[in-house]
């Protein structure tokens, strides 16, 4: 017999036991590293930022340089990981409402290849300054990001609408056609090739708590946006015609929905490079738990997607060291396998029909 999804489950409950997971994963992988400190140290460090809290009696007999270490570069990365997991996972879930495709992954949209484009451009030349916290390479990785998003949607209007083909052809052809420029800038500038390729793979390592805070604010705006969209993604989901006749202004609200997407995808790629997967694998697991309502898989695979990248993290930082491993590269090791499982269940399910 098929198992069906667990759709009677309360999403306080779901939603309050994966809340709770975070938490712990946060303090646990915050407290793992080259140098070791204690769980309850560590809790007791984050806590005691914390409003209406003691701080004096929180600290009291915890070394100075433990402080630091959690405060001032563990947390801020661990923190930008989960709200990286989160943004690609909750634009993994528009997305696959959007074109009605389980394997459509914001990485359709070009957006990351435009952010990895302005990136080469600030390593491979040399563009190196620091604004407010603000680092060259993060810059011009979110204005590349922009600018492709603009881009892709102007040639998507060329064809007079803005269908789901269309802009999926539009960001096909852009994300070629900046993976090619890309490519040129690493050939023309092979000593920076390196730097480049490291960076595209993901990483957490240049974290601070200006990019968790630019971060932070970003997902919060998309995530307003997915709430208030809710009922007319899952509407989308039956296709545009259905939409229409139930009320939907498909084209209002597939320009408004793209748009959060891209920009919280350029946000998520800027801060850390460009990180596969947890848009595709996040969705899945967390549909199979409490089915395909996007009311309630959005704010599911937010959680999910944050503690998979925290886990991600930490095992990229701490199973090699002093090395640090991509974390790009422990996502793509993860989600391959579940990728390739997708694509046989599909045809199966093809099969069948």
């Amino acid at each position: 017999m098929r198992r069906q999804p667990l759709k009677t489950w309360p999403l306080i409950a779901a939603g309050g036991s994966l809340a709770l997971l975070l938490a712990a994963l946060v303090i646990f992988a915050t407290s793992v590293g080259a140098v070791k400190i204690p769980f309850s140290e560590t809790a007791r460090i984050v806590l005691a930022r914390l409003p209406f809290t003691s701080k004096e009696s929180l600290l009291a007999n915890v070394p100075k340089t433990h402080d630091t270490i959690i405060w001032s570069v563990r947390l801020p990365r661990v923190l930008l990981a989960g709200l990286v997991g989160s943004g690609l996972a909750a634009a993994g879930v528009v997305l696959q409402a959007l074109f009605r495709n389980p394997l459509s992954d914001p990485q359709v949209l070009g957006i990351s290849s435009g952010a990895a484009f302005g990136a080469a451009i600030a390593i491979a030349f040399g563009v190196t300054f620091t604004i407010a916290g603000i680092s060259s390479i993060w810059f011009f990785a979110f204005v590349g990001a922009m600018l492709t998003m603009l881009l892709v949607f102007r040639v998507a209007h060329i064809t007079t609408s803005r269908s789901v083909t269309s802009i999926l052809l539009a960001g096909i052809a852009c994300s070629s056609m900046l993976t090619a420029g890309i490519t040129i800038i690493m050939m023309w500038n092979r000593e920076k090739l390196e730097q480049v390729y490291l960076w595209m793979l993901g990483s957490f390592s240049a974290s601070s708590w200006i990019k968790v805070g630019f971060m932070g604010l970003v997902l919060l705006a998309a995530v307003i946006c997915f709430t208030l969209l809710g009922r007319e993604l899952d509407m989308l989901t039956f296709g545009d015609q259905e939409a229409q006749s139930m009320g939907v202004s498909v084209k209002r609200t597939r320009t408004i929905a793209v748009v959060a997407t891209s920009l919280l995808v350029a946000a998520s790629v800027s801060v850390s490079g460009i990180i596969g997967f947890v848009s595709l694998i996040i969705p899945h697991i967390m549909r199979i738990l409490t089915g395909p309502k996007n009311r309630r898989l959005i704010p599911l695979s937010l959680l999910g997607g944050a503690i998979f990248m925290i886990l991600c993290d930490t095992i990229s930082r701490t199973v090699a060291p002093p090395a640090e491993i991509a974390v790009g590269a422990i996502t793509q090791v993860t989600g391959a396998p579940y990728f390739l499982y997708l694509l046989w269940k599909q045809r199966r399910k093809e099969a069948k029909e």
